[in-house]
C-alpha cells in the first residue's frame, strides 16, 4: 500500500454550507472533476487535497482504515449533517488483488439531495481553499470515433465461453462472469463531460460516475450505508430491448421465467445475501426478482436490505462483498481462476467498486460496469461482461455484451 498522507500536525479543515439550488450539477464540473450523480441528485467535486493508492488482498480494509485516521482528526463545521456532507472521499478500486485502487478527498464538493443543496470545502491545516467554481468552458467533442478489438476478437471470446461452459458443464464451478474489451481512438482529446452528459441523460436511473479516469454509468449498487441501513441492488440475467414495447413486455416476461436466467441471478443474490449475513440483525431478501427495464437492456434485480448491527464502515462491508458473482462467479476461487485464464487480458477497475464515503462510514460504492477507461488522450477501454452458466450459448452471450457496450459507444458518439 502507498499512501500519500496528511500529517499529524496539518489536520483536514472541512465547512459545509446549505446553498440554493445549483442547477445541473455536471455543469459545474471541470474537465477534471469527480462525479457521482443519479437521477440528477449527488455529487460533484474539484482539486485535491489528499489521496491514498492501495493494492492487495486487504486494499478495502487499509483504505477504510486510511480514511477513518484522516477523518478522526478533521477539523469538521457542518450545517447541513447529511450522508455525503462533511468529509468526503470518493474511490475507485481494482477488480484483482494486484491492481491499483485509490481514494482521493476533493477540495470542492457540490451536492443535492432530496431538495437540499450543499457545498463543502475541504483544506489541509492553514493552506487557504481554491476558488469556489473553477472555469468550466464547452466540454469538447471527441470528433470521430474508432473501435478495434481489445485482448480477444468476437470469436476468440465466444471460443472462451464455450470453454467455460465445457467447465461447467464438468462440474468445476457453477457460474462464471467473462468481460471482453474495445479499444477506442477519438479524433480529438477526450473531455470526460462530453460522455458523462450523455450518459446522465439516456441513463437517469443509473449512477454516472468519474473517478480518476474511470467513467460510466452502472445500474448496479453494491453497497449503499445509510444510518445503518444497508442494502444493495443484484443484477444478474439480462435480455436485450427490441425498441418495440410490446415486444419488450413478452421479453421481460420471459426473462422473468428463464430457467437459465433465474439461476445466474440466485447465485448472485446468494453470495450478496450470505456477505452481509453476519453484519445485520436483520434482513430483507426477496424470493423473486423483478424486471430492470433500461433504454438497452433490461435485468433480472433484486434489492437485499439489512440492519446493520457492527457498526462498520461501507468499505469494511465492501471488503467482504467484493467479488460478488454477479462479477466473478461461484464458487469464488475457481471462478477468478478461470477469469484470469479465459480473458486474457487486465480489467484494472472495470467490474471493481466505485463510489465515495463520508467521515460516518456510509456511503454508495456500485459496480464499475456499463464503463470505460481513459489510456490516453485519445485512447479509452470499453468493458462488458456476462454472466456463463450451464445453458450459456457463445453467439447469445456476444450479443449480450454489445447491448451492454451501447451506453458508452452512444456516449462517444
Amino acid at each position: 500500500m502507498s499512501i500519500s498522507a496528511l500529517a499529524p500536525d496539518r489536520p483536514l479543515v472541512v465547512r459545509t454550507d446549505a446553498v440554493d439550488d445549483p442547477g445541473d450539477l455536471l455543469g459545474l464540473l471541470p474537465e477534471s472533476g469527480l462525479a457521482w450523480v443519479r437521477r440528477g441528485d449527488g455529487m460533484v467535486a474539484w482539486g485535491e487535497v489528499a489521496r491514498a493508492e492501495f493494492s492487495g488482498p486487504t486494499r478495502f480494509t487499509d483504505a477504510a482504515s486510511w480514511w477513518r485516521e484522516v477523518t478522526r482528526g478533521a477539523v469538521v463545521r457542518d450545517e447541513v449533517e447529511a450522508a455525503g456532507t462533511g468529509p468526503v472521499a470518493f474511490g475507485s478500486f481494482a477488480f484483482t488483488d494486484d491492481g491499483a485502487s485509490v481514494l482521493t478527498v476533493p477540495e470542492v464538493v457540490v451536492g443535492r439531495r432530496d431538495g437540499r443543496a450543499w457545498v463543502t470545502t475541504a483544506t489541509v491545516g492553514d493552506r487557504v481553499p481554491g476558488p469556489g467554481v473553477p472555469r468550466r468552458g464547452t466540454p469538447r467533442d471527441p470528433g470521430a470515433v474508432g473501435y478495434a478489438p481489445g485482448s480477444l476478437s468476437a470469436a476468440e471470446w465466444m471460443a472462451a465461453v464455450s470453454e467455460a461452459v465445457t467447465r461447467i458443464g464438468r462440474g468445476e464451478l457453477e457460474k462464471v462472469v467473462l468481460a471482453r474489451d474495445v479499444v477506442v481512438t477519438t479524433e480529438h482529446p477526450l473531455d470526460p463531460r462530453w460522455p458523462l452528459a450523455r450518459l446522465a441523460s439516456q441513463y437517469p436511473h443509473c449512477w454516472t460516475f468519474h473517478v480518476d479516469g474511470l467513467l460510466g454509468a452502472t445500474p448496479e449498487m453494491l453497497i449503499r450505508l445509510e444510518r445503518g441501513l444497508a442494502t444493495s441492488r443484484v443484477l444478474a440475467g439480462t435480455i436485450r430491448r427490441t425498441g418495440d414495447d410490446t415486444r419488450d413486455l413478452a421479453l421481460a416476461a420471459s426473462l422473468a421465467r428463464s430457467s437459465k436466467d433465474l439461476e445466474e441471478h440466485e447465485l448472485a443474490v446468494r453470495s450478496v445475501a450470505e456477505a452481509l449475513a453476519d453484519h445485520c440483525s436483520s434482513m430483507n431478501v426477496p424470493e423473486t426478482p423483478f424486471v430492470l427495464h433500461l433504454p438497452n437492456v433490461m435485468h433480472l434485480a433484486t434489492d437485499v436490505t439489512g440492519v446493520l448491527h457492527d457498526g462498520r464502515s461501507t468499505l469494511e462491508l465492501v471488503a467482504d462483498l467484493h467479488p460478488s458473482a454477479a462479477v466473478c462467479g461461484t464458487p469464488t476461487s475457481q471462478a477468478r481462476a478461470a477469469i484470469a485464464e479465459l480473458e486474457r487480458m487486465d480489467r484494472g477497475r472495470y467490474a471493481g467498486p466505485v463510489g465515495w464515503i463520508d467521515a460516518h462510514g456510509d456511503g454508495e460504492w456500485a459496480l464499475a460496469l456499463r464503463c470505460a477507461h481513459v489510456e490516453d488522450a485519445r485512447t479509452l477501454r470499453l468493458f462488458a461482461g456476462c454472466g456463463i452458466v450451464a445453458g450459456s450459448d457463445p453467439a447469445d452471450e456476444l450479443a449480450e455484451s454489445e447491448a451492454k457496450l451501447t451506453p458508452m459507444r452512444d456516449a462517444l458518439a
